[in-house]
C-alpha cells in the first residue's frame, strides 16, 4: 500500500506549470471529503464517552433505529464505532477525527453506490491519501492533515478492517437476505362433541369444571328433562321443579323411620354373625385336626 502511494507521488512532476492542474485535483478530493461525516460538536461529545457511550451516541447520530432486529445496521454501527475508537488511540485532532470518519463513510459509500471493486477502492484511497496526507509539493500546511506515520497507520487499519473483509461488505450491500420469521400464527381446532367422529380428550388432562361444562355428555335423565321442558314450556315445568326440591321424608313418622332402621340393622347384624360363625367353625375344625395328629404322634 505504501509503495502505491509512493508511485502516485513519483508520477507527479515538480513542474510549476502543472500547479493549476494539481490544485484542481486537490479541490476535487477536498470536495469528496466534505461535508464532514460527523460535526465538531458530535466528535467532541463522543470523546467524553466510554465504549458503550460511543456506541449509543453514534447509533443516535447515524439514525440507526433497528439495531436489535437489523443485522445490516448493527454491522455498520460496529464499523464506525471500531474506527472511532481506533482513531482515539491515535490521539487525533478534531479535524483529523472529522476527515478520518468521513474517509470511512466514503469508502462504504463508493462500495454501495458506485460498486467499486477492492482494487478500485485501494486506488481511490491512495489518491485521496496522496492529497490529504504529507507530500513534497509546495502547498499550504493546512492541506497536510496527516503526517507520514498517521497516513501509514490509517492504511494499515483499513487493510485489516475493511479491505480484509471486503467480500463480506459486498455481500451485505448487494445480496438480498431472506426475512426470518420470528413469530408464527397457529390455528387450533376445537374438539368436536362426543357424537362426532373425534374422540373426547382425556378427563385427566383438563380441569373438572371445563370437562363437566363443555365435554361431559349429558345423562339420559337430563336429556329427557330438557326435552319435556321444551315440550311443556316454562310455566308447566315449574311445578316439577318445586316438587324436586321437596323433602323426601315428608309423610313419614318417627316410628316408621325407626322400624326401617331396625330392620336394616338386624339384616346387617345377622349377616355379620353368620360370617363370624362360619369362620369360627373352620378354625375349630383346623385345631381338632392338629390335636388328632399330635395324639397319633
Amino acid at each position: 500500500m505504501n509503495s502505491s502511494i509512493g508511485r502516485l507521488r513519483a508520477q507527479r512532476p515538480h513542474n510549476h506549470a502543472l500547479l493549476p492542474q494539481r490544485d484542481a485535483e486537490f479541490q476535487e478530493h477536498e470536495k469528496i471529503l466534505s461535508p464532514d461525516f460527523l460535526s465538531v460538536a458530535q466528535i467532541t461529545d463522543l470523546l467524553t464517552e466510554d465504549i458503550d457511550g460511543v456506541q449509543e451516541k453514534l447509533g443516535t447520530f447515524l439514525n440507526f433505529k433497528n439495531l436489535e432486529t437489523c443485522l445490516k445496521d448493527a454491522i455498520l454501527l460496529d464499523y464506525y464505532v471500531s474506527g472511532f475508537l481506533w482513531a482515539r488511540g491515535m490521539d487525533f485532532s478534531i479535524i483529523q477525527y472529522s476527515k478520518f470518519m468521513t474517509l470511512l463513510a466514503m469508502l462504504l459509500q463508493n462500495l454501495k453506490t458506485l460498486h467499486m471493486s477492492l482494487e478500485e477502492s485501494i486506488k481511490w484511497l491512495g489518491e485521496v491519501m496522496a492529497e490529504i496526507g504529507p507530500t513534497h509539493l509546495q502547498k499550504s500546511e493546512d492541506w497536510n492533515i496527516f503526517d507520514v506515520k498517521q497516513a501509514n497507520a490509517i492504511i494499515d487499519y483499513l487493510k485489516i478492517s475493511l479491505f480484509q473483509h471486503y467480500k463480506l461488505y459486498e455481500f451485505m450491500f448487494y445480496s438480498a437476505r431472506e426475512e426470518i420469521v420470528i413469530g408464527t400464527e397457529q390455528v387450533i381446532e376445537v374438539v368436536k362433541s362426543a357424537y362426532g367422529p373425534f374422540p373426547n380428550p382425556l378427563e385427566e388432562g383438563i380441569s373438572f369444571d371445563i370437562y363437566s361444562t363443555f365435554i361431559e355428555p349429558p345423562t339420559i335423565l337430563d336429556t329427557e328433562m330438557k326435552r319435556l321442558d321444551q315440550e311443556q314450556g316454562p310455566e308447566e315445568s315449574q311445578p316439577e321443579t318445586d316438587t324436586s326440591n321437596m323433602d323426601p321424608l315428608v309423610g313419614f313418622t318417627i316410628e316408621d323411620v325407626k322400624s326401617v332402621l331396625d330392620q336394616v340393622t338386624d339384616d346387617i347384624l345377622i349377616g355379620i354373625q353368620t360370617e363370624i360363625n362360619e369362620k369360627l367353625q373352620i378354625q375349630e375344625e383346623a385345631f381338632n385336626a392338629r390335636i388328632e395328629k399330635l395324639k397319633k404322634a
